[in-house]
């Protein structure tokens, strides 16, 4: 883990959602797999990993591209989120290992915070429904919020204004690639927590800190940040 003796000048942490606060990524995946399969097309575990961190737009691009010159763009959109809601309507959503406790010490070191997320408002909503965190974010930063999506780093730059702290002052705490490398053009610090294994090696050379999961990351705020600056 890199690390410095403590976080000088933290003001603000800013959460991603897929695959950071809540185990969403397994759904899409499960769902993206289903209308595949149902339009004669086959989407590996691989590929569906690769799409990881990317906004709604970039996945069906790639799908796209994967599954050829006939796939129906339309018909897939509407087959997977049919298959996603069947899904979580009978298993819910899960919440990440370790966020109790890090919303916890936030609260008590009295820093603001949101979420980040590259998904749309809406679903971004609905998601959280689903997992039971709803109304816990006073602050909701979404992919229809900005022009550019991660990896660009506008939904960053947006959270921190309406904030109202400095970008330099935020922790961002991600789990994928695109959402590491929005985070470093925005020039806040990082904290990556991988949500695939083995962790990716550019990830932890760009990413200020590296943790295993919300748990540990709690954990070192709580020794590492004092007082409200």
């Amino acid at each position: 883990m890199k690390s410095e003796p403590r976080l000088s000048r933290l003001k603000a942490v800013i959460f991603d959602m897929d695959g950071l606060v809540l185990d969403t990524e397994s759904t899409y995946f499960a769902a993206w797999q289903q209308a595949a399969a149902k339009m004669a097309f086959r989407l590996g575990d691989d590929f569906c990993l690769s799409l990881s961190g990317f906004d709604y737009g970039n996945v069906i691009e790639r799908v796209a591209a994967e599954c050829g010159g006939h796939f129906d763009r339309d018909q897939f959109d509407r087959l997977s989120g049919i298959c996603w809601r069947e899904h979580v309507a009978t298993k819910g959503i899960a919440v990440k290992k370790g966020f109790s406790a890090m919303l916890r010490i936030v609260l008590d070191k009295q820093l603001l915070f949101c979420l980040a997320t590259n998904s749309l408002n809406h679903n971004a909503l609905e998601c959280l429904r689903y997992a039971g965190l709803d109304n816990t974010f006073p602050l909701v930063v979404s992919r229809d919020s900005v022009a550019k999506g991660k990896p660009a780093p506008d939904i960053f730059y947006r959270a921190a204004s309406l904030l109202n702290v400095p970008i330099s002052s935020c922790l961002v705490v991600e789990d994928s690639r695109a959402g590491i490398l929005a985070a470093k053009q925005a020039g806040a610090r990082i904290a990556f927590i991988p949500s695939v294994l083995p962790a990716a090696f550019d990830c932890v050379e760009t990413a200020d800190f590296t943790f295993t999961d919300l748990g540990q990351l709690a954990e070192f705020v709580r020794l590492n940040v004092f007082d409200p600056v």
